[in-house]
């Protein structure tokens, strides 16, 4: 109340809803707080239910057919009669396959030519189309088209280019009165063949990988080296490459893991020939389920996989990470 005219002075401020020991006793103010709570409870019953969904779609189409295919490497596969437990038989009965050592050895092969021509060909496109001032989405797409046709359309298309015959590659070495290649055809040259079309086919998008990577680095380290006297090598060596360095190691370990597990071009290009020159550990385990009917040593056959691509993974990263630290 005012002093000098008696009358009562309003509060700015509204009063504060009273509480007691088991919330406001406002009827509106309680039910407004149960309203936030159905929200917020509807809110996390929704979040974990599509989490749940996740986790039930992965144990049945990933988790599961693991943990089937380890069980298996130690069984017999019989669908007349059951299964049968057999212990380390199946593990024996690779070991003395000459075929597994040739399958390990190509596949082995396959993903260093890969690191050799496929691991650096996309960085280097990156670093052009990167240069270009005009058209670069026009570039993106261009470089992207081969990975939006199907791998079988890519092996067969691959197929007529390789042709010892009419085959546009010689076609082309002719006309440059160049000496023929029977590419496909021979033994010598039938894996590097098939590393360049996994090349051409998967490229687009490590480039645009790299690419996405090339357009965070700062603009004036470049013109720094440029400043200091630094030539395009010396720019990539020393802004490029340290500016990268992630992103690189990163899909390098990617392409390893999945060069090791290349299937589509042996097997519909060459089938493992010539003379088992491109038979791959995953060609390899197809032959021992679908053609051989050996459930049990092609499980046996995946598990190793799994068990080499893993040990590799966790030791790279183990050896990125120390070197980062």
């Amino acid at each position: 109340m005012s002093a000098a005219t008696g009358t009562p002075v309003k509060s700015p401020h509204p009063p504060a809803a009273s509480t007691g020991p088991h919330g406001p006793h406002d009827p509106a103010e309680r039910e407004r707080a149960r309203a936030r709570r159905r929200a917020r409870l509807a809110e996390h019953v929704t979040g974990y239910g599509f989490l749940c969904a996740a986790l039930i779609v992965f144990a049945l189409f990933s988790w599961y057919p693991i943990a089937r295919n380890v069980a298996l490497a130690f069984q017999e596969v019989n669908f007349a009669t059951g299964n049968s437990w057999v212990g380390l038989e199946n593990f024996r009965r690779l070991a003395d396959d000459p075929l597994t050592v040739t399958a390990w050895r190509n596949s082995a092969l396959f993903t260093l030519y890969a690191l050799l021509l496929g691991y650096a060909v996309p960085f280097v496109t990156a670093i052009v189309v990167n240069e270009f001032r005009h058209a670069r989405a026009y570039f993106r797409v261009l470089v992207y088209l081969p990975v939006m046709l199907p791998p079988v359309v890519v092996a067969l298309m691959w197929n007529w280019f390789y042709d010892p015959g009419p085959g546009l590659a010689n076609e082309l070495l002719r006309t440059l009165h160049l000496p023929t290649s029977a590419w496909i055809d021979s033994a010598d040259t039938s894996l590097v063949s098939l590393v360049v079309v996994a090349t051409w086919a998967n490229m687009g998008t490590t480039t645009l990988i790299y690419l996405a990577a090339l357009q965070t680095i700062p603009g004036e380290l470049y013109e720094a080296a440029e400043l200091d006297g630094a030539n395009l090598w010396q720019r990539v060596r020393h802004v490029t490459i340290p500016q990268t360095r992630f992103v690189l190691l990163i899909l390098m370990l990617l392409q390893i893991v999945a060069t090791m597990q290349v299937f589509t071009e042996p097997f519909v290009m060459t089938g493992g020939g010539p003379d088992d020159s491109t038979v791959t550990v995953m060609l390899l385990i197809y032959r021992h389920a679908f053609v051989y009917d050996d459930f049990g040593t092609a499980s046996a056959l995946s598990l190793l996989l799994l068990i080499v691509l893993g040990l590799f993974s966790a030791a790279y990263l183990r050896l990125t990470r120390t070197r980062e630290t």
